[in-house]
């Protein structure tokens, strides 16, 4: 009999170790947070039994399956048990529906001794307890939401708060993208809805009060969609207005985008984007500054021409509850607490 769990039975248990049996690219797709993969199938694996399975039988998938686990069942059991430590930490093993791909791994692991739990319903199981309580882990949450131009600085001040203490929501980080045409430059492939989900989750779900930091964000970064219960809260949130000059943004953007050769050979290519809003005289001439590595008139033209204008179209209507115009990045940061400590 497999000893199965629900996740909202472990969801604070700091001693239980989550284990993916799913594929590398189901895993990188989304997991639950923190997870370790050990997939029992590799990728191409499990195209070829997904195959079998559709355009043969069940037995047949069934029999490829077991012919390729058995060559790395050795390295799965060994890498389990180190992590086991003679029953001290709680081993969880799921796969996407807590079906064959945990269960054959348990029963091996369960017949030589290693007491391991299986996840009830997998990762949709996991998927249908933040579905359910998303609303919930969001109830009774004030957020302190950072607004400004491009370049000011949002996330970086996000970031110090944090490392002060305070509960921050950082959006754009869950979602690896910065938003815009060029938001994935230097960031690699954006996360999935489900993982921007996951990361928004944990993030309230361990956070320690209900005064909440979150840089303003139009509802849609990237291809990912702000849940609503998030975007109507920041709606109804404290709204602060931060000011800068051209010249600490563009010093800003330039920390931020500029990471080595690739990430301005990204930036060029991306730049092509912008041409239905900019002409393509001037697009091309930005690419031109770049190769040169002019990148502050390339930031501060980019700023002028085509940011600065979006943003005060898109925001010019917000009831602000203060601007601050910065002078000193420790100075805004202490203002920014005097806010939190107003309204706690």
């Amino acid at each position: 009999m497999f000893n199965i769990i629900d996740y909202k039975d472990i969801v604070d248990d700091k001693e239980c170790i989550l284990i993916d049996v799913r594929s590398p690219k189901e895993y990188k797709e989304a997991t639950i947070k923190g997870a370790i993969n050990i997939p029992v199938l590799l990728d191409d694996e499990r195209d070829i039994v997904g195959t079998l399975y559709v355009r043969e039988s069940v037995e047949a998938a069934r029999t490829k399956g077991i012919e390729f686990i058995s060559k790395r069942l050795p390295q799965i059991f060994n890498d389990i048990q180190n992590m086991y430590n003679n029953g001290e930490k709680k081993i969880v093993l799921f796969c996407s529906r807590g079906g064959m791909r945990s269960g054959s791994i348990y029963s091996l692991l369960y017949s030589l001794g290693i007491k391991v739990y299986k996840l009830r319903g997998g990762y949709k199981g996991y998927r249908k307890y933040i579905n359910d309580n998303f609303e919930g882990v969001n109830k009774g949450v004030k957020y302190i939401v950072l607004h400004g131009k491009t370049g000011v600085g949002k996330t970086e001040y996000l970031k110090a708060l944090k490392e002060k203490g305070f509960d921050i929501l950082d959006l754009e980080g869950a979602a690896n993208h910065r938003g815009s045409f060029l938001g994935s430059i230097s960031l690699g492939k954006s996360n999935t809805q489900k993982m921007f989900e996951t990361e928004i989750f944990e993030a309230l779900k361990n956070r320690k009060g209900n005064l909440v930091f979150v840089e303003g964000e139009s509802k849609r970064i990237g291809n990912i969609i702000i849940p609503e219960p998030i975007w109507s809260s920041m709606e109804d949130g404290i709204k602060i207005y931060i000011e800068d000059s051209i010249e600490n943004r563009s010093e800003i953007l330039i920390k931020e985008y500029i990471k080595g050769n690739d990430s301005v050979k990204e930036l060029i290519d991306c730049l092509d984007n912008l041409k239905r809003y900019l002409n393509d005289k001037r697009v091309e001439e930005y690419k031109k500054l770049l190769k040169e590595c002019d990148y502050k008139t390339v930031c501060e033209e980019l700023m002028l021409k085509y940011y600065d204008p979006l943003y005060s179209n898109s925001f010019k209507i917000k009831d602000f509850y203060e601007t601050i115009v910065n002078k000193d990045r420790n100075e805004t940061i202490n203002r920014l607490i005097d806010i939190y400590n107003k309204n706690t």
